[in-house]
């Protein structure tokens, strides 16, 4: 195996690795010199039943190419699970330098729809896994000084989509994770950032196509594949990104988005302060024109990807 040395040596643990962005992710930080945890537990897209095979197989597919991985099958959505994934690795290869959150499930319904079960399966393993992982690897990477968490966030929470409430919240709550994550382990030299990728997947093939407007939008993202998302980890792990942290990202097949984060857009102010009938007559005519309109992903991203 060529190596390019771009993060040679570095130890990298990717959840959700055994097929789609995941499994690409691992095989380009592979190809770039890293050694790689392939999690994976093997489950249908809605989270049912369990198999080593498809983390198994990443990792053969790194060993042919003369790189080095093992395989791991812990629940990302359980905290002992993450640990023994962080352990793992510790076990293994004897340090961990990045850990990719990407591990998901889909349970699309509509709001009013939606179960108790379907909210919850997706913010365990969403947002729950990625504080598991996270959490259990922040005691090594302070104490070696150095690490770099990538986590996969959405345009579904960012923007907005429908039918996808558990997605989008679990989606959101990783962004401000995130940013949490990158202020409190800043002096330890730990970095995290998001990416939010648009690709081929498990998880967009399950969208359902109810109309010629979503047809065409599935289509288009049909011809985004994994293998776009992956350069981009790639130099989020590597050194080369030590002054990158706290950002979100996306990645639409050859485009490279910095996403914008809330800030102020405008203001009203009145000296003897606010009643609701000022409010109605003042405040709301004064702020109308930054209000945000109802769209979803597709509607901001309207343009062919190149």
């Amino acid at each position: 195996m060529t190596t390019q040395h771009m993060i040679d040596g570095k130890v990298v643990i990717v959840t959700g690795a055994g097929g789609g962005i995941g499994r690409d992710i691992a095989l380009l930080m592979a190809r770039n010199g890293a050694k790689v945890v392939i999690n994976d537990i093997g489950a249908s897209l809605e989270g049912e039943g369990k198999s080593a095979g498809p983390a198994q197989r990443v990792a053969e597919e790194i060993a042919a190419l003369g790189g080095e991985a093992t395989s791991n099958t812990d629940s990302v959505a359980e905290a002992d699970g993450a640990r023994h994934i962080v352990q793992n690795a510790l076990d293994v290869f004897g340090r961990v330098d990045c850990v990719v959150n990407n591990a998901g499930i889909l349970r699309d319904r509509f709001f009013h729809k939606m179960s108790d079960e379907e909210w919850d399966a997706v913010l365990k393993v969403h947002l729950y896994g990625t504080f598991n992982v996270s959490r259990a690897a922040a005691e090594p990477f302070k104490a070696q000084g150095s690490g770099a968490f990538i986590h996969m966030t959405s345009t579904s929470g960012l923007i907005g989509n429908l039918a996808q409430a558990n997605y989008s919240a679990a989606k959101l709550g990783i962004a401000g994770l995130s940013k949490s994550i990158a202020l409190d382990l800043q002096k330890f030299g730990v970095r995290s950032n998001c990416i939010a990728p648009f690709a081929w997947s498990r998880m967009i093939s399950s969208i359902r196509i109810d109309s010629a407007e979503q047809e065409a939008r599935v289509e288009k993202i049909r011809q985004m594949t994994p293998a776009k998302i992956a350069p981009l980890a790639v130099f989020l792990a590597s050194d080369g990104a030590q002054d990158v942290t706290g950002q979100i990202f996306a990645v639409r097949n050859n485009e490279i988005f910095v996403m914008s984060q809330p800030r102020p857009v405008r203001s009203v102010h009145r000296s003897e302060g606010w009643t609701p009938e000022s409010i109605a007559e003042h405040a709301i005519p004064a702020l109308r024109s930054s209000f945000h309109s109802l769209d979803v992903s597709a509607d901001v991203f309207s343009w062919d990807p190149v």
